[in-house]
């Protein structure tokens, strides 16, 4: 019983916290911002509990696995998911549907703990399944909102197909394989016509969660129709929870496709950030400009899963970990310019230094994080990644890649140079509650600490 309670410590604190938000919901209720202020400290201990305390064993017959660095991922999704409860204040206060909503997020993150743990295909798909599901509820948030409708009905669907094609994959592979375990699988899989297809409808099933092009489609409406905390959801921990997945299927069910792989991973990665990038250009709409931009960060998240298996496993969770830092600071300025002041267009940044010194700051922080500007995070983030994938020797790849960096630097430069140019007209002070401040703070402390502290990239290594 107490292996249990140790290997799933992570499961069950997040089970007992929806359980705890339901009989409140079914009580006398409470005031919204001593509800907020409670969940935020459940959330902020479910993270303490996710990075310590981990052990290594495998339980439910080997179908789910915990280990250092599993819970560690898990500390990283839990640390989102906390930052976004203080980033996105202004908005959950203002919403009387704030249990329902934490209790979905809640469902999601138990789902892609899960994720993370699976060691077999069973688990592994039911647990996607309940990572995703929820998600398309919370986007249909917004009720007064007709594009809300609209991003909920284009996840639903998305979804769906994503199902249908991962389902069909598991079938190809349990029928040449004769098992769901991976490790029954392990090095069946050949490069036989039949398992490259089994591997084809699998990636194709990652490739729609992760926004890989070309089935990036429904990323932007989707973002730009669901309420701020859901885009900071789907951005970071849907994306670091898929990411974790990825290359655990990959090296764990394919490693003798490898030369297939890595063609296809070269191939979507280079098509991943051009179209990323070029496609936040254009952009005037934020959220629609940060949907383009973590688009273009799958693309390199895609270039460090084409190295050797240990560079990909430390680069991608340390890209992870400075991913949400970055993300979350750009993701809660928006949230506290779209409550406050119904700021949604790069072009209404154009002063906010006048107006607001933290909220510019912090974005510009993020956003240099995001464009790989040292002595951000970002930049050793994305060097780890570029490492990792030129382990294969692939120099052309690595050096489009690294181009595709300075191409970001452009939209990204371009926001930050609005944020402190003068401003055309009086605007108005903007009101950073306590808790936006704290995240803000976290979030700004994790991109300039992060990068230069070495010792947490060698502590992931060291959890290999």
């Amino acid at each position: 019983m107490y292996e249990y309670l140790q290997l799933m410590k992570s499961e069950l604190t997040v089970t007992l916290i929806i359980f705890i938000l339901l009989f409140i919901k079914l009580g006398k209720g409470m005031k919204s911002e001593t509800l907020l202020s409670l969940i935020q400290l459940l959330l902020l201990v479910n993270v303490i509990l996710a990075f310590g305390f981990n052990e290594t064993g495998r339980i439910f017959n080997g179908m789910f696995v915990h280990n250092e660095l599993a819970g560690f991922q898990k500390g990283i999704l839990a640390l989102a998911v906390y930052l976004i409860s203080l980033l996105c204040s202004d908005w959950l206060k203002s919403n009387d549907n704030m249990i329902e909503m934490f209790v979905l997020m809640l469902s999601a993150l138990l789902g892609m703990y899960f994720l993370v743990s699976s060691d077999h295909l069973l688990i592994f798909y039911l647990s996607l399944e309940l990572a995703s599901i929820p998600v398309a509820a919370m986007a249909n948030f917004d009720l007064e909102r007709r594009k809300s409708s609209e991003a909920a009905m284009k996840m639903v669907m998305s979804s769906a197909l994503a199902s249908g094609i991962l389902l069909f994959g598991i079938s190809l592979i349990y029928g040449v394989s004769g098992s769901l375990d991976f490790a029954t699988i392990w090095g069946k899989l050949q490069n036989d016509p039949l398992h490259i297809m089994a591997f084809v409808f699998l990636f194709s099933a990652f490739a729609f969660k992760l926004s890989v092009v070309p089935f990036h489609f429904w990323t932007a409406d989707v973002y730009e129709g669901s309420p701020v905390v859901v885009t900071a959801f789907l951005s970071v921990v849907s994306k670091g929870a898929v990411s974790f997945a990825l290359f655990n299927i990959l090296f764990k069910l394919f490693p003798n496709l490898f030369s297939t792989w890595y063609s296809l991973v070269v191939v979507l990665s280079l098509l991943t950030m051009l179209i990323g990038n070029f496609f936040a250009l254009r952009q005037d709409n934020l959220l629609r400009f940060l949907a383009f931009s973590s688009i273009a960060q799958v693309g390199f998240i895609l270039v460090g899963l084409s190295g050797q298996n240990n560079d990909v496993i430390s680069s991608v969770t340390y890209f992870i970990l400075v991913y949400v830092f970055s993300n979350l600071a750009a993701f809660g300025v928006v949230s506290v310019l779209r409550s406050q002041a119904g700021i949604e267009t790069i072009s209404g940044l154009k002063g906010l230094y006048k107006t607001s010194p933290p909220l510019a700051w912090a974005l510009s922080i993020g956003l240099f994080s995001l464009a790989g500007i040292p002595p951000a995070a970002g930049f050793f983030g994305k060097l780890f990644l570029l490492m990792s994938g030129a382990s294969k020797g692939n120099y052309w790849y690595i050096t489009l890649a690294a181009l595709n960096m300075i191409v970001s630097l452009y939209y990204y430069l371009r926001v930050v140079r609005l944020v402190f140019s003068v401003p055309d007209g009086e605007q108005k002070p903007v009101t950073i509650l306590r808790p936006v401040a704290l995240g803000l703070i976290i979030c700004t402390a994790g991109i300039l600490l992060s990068g230069v502290i070495s010792w947490i990239y060698d502590h992931i290594r060291s959890m290999i």
